[in-house]
C-alpha cells in the first residue's frame, strides 16, 4: 500500500502537528457507525501505536495503518487538502474515499 501526500496536505499537517511528538494514523473509524464496513478514514494524530499498525510507504513523513483495517482502503491513495471545505481528502485512482477527511489530534 502507498500514500502520496500532496504539498498543500502535507503544509496543514505540519501546522496542525507543529513540533508535537507523536505518530500520524490513517484510522478506519468504525465509532458510532453501527458495523465494521460502516466505518469512515480519518487522519489521527496519537502519542504510541497500537500491536496491529504498520507503517504505510509515503512520498514524506510516515503514516501507519492497522493491519486488520487496510482492507478497507485501494494499494494506491494520495491524501490531498482542499481549501473549498478546509479539509483533507483521500483519494485513490479508481475513487473518493473521503472528501472530507477530517484530522484529530489524540496525543495526550
Amino acid at each position: 500500500m502507498e500514500i502520496k501526500i500532496t504539498e498543500k496536505a502535507a503544509q496543514k499537517i505540519n501546522e496542525k502537528i507543529s513540533d508535537k511528538k507523536g505518530f500520524l494514523k490513517l484510522k478506519y473509524d468504525t465509532e458510532g457507525c453501527g458495523c465494521v464496513v460502516s466505518g469512515i478514514a480519518a487522519l489521527w494524530f496519537v502519542s504510541e501505536l497500537d500491536d496491529d499498525d504498520e507503517a504505510l510507504q509515503t512520498d514524506g513523513r510516515p503514516i501507519y495503518i492497522e493491519k486488520s483495517k487496510a482492507v478497507f482502503f485501494d494499494e494506491q491513495m494520495k491524501i490531498d487538502f482542499t481549501e473549498t471545505f478546509n479539509c483533507f481528502q483521500l483519494k485513490s485512482p479508481n475513487q473518493i474515499i473521503n472528501g472530507r477527511m477530517s484530522f484529530w489530534d489524540k496525543t495526550k
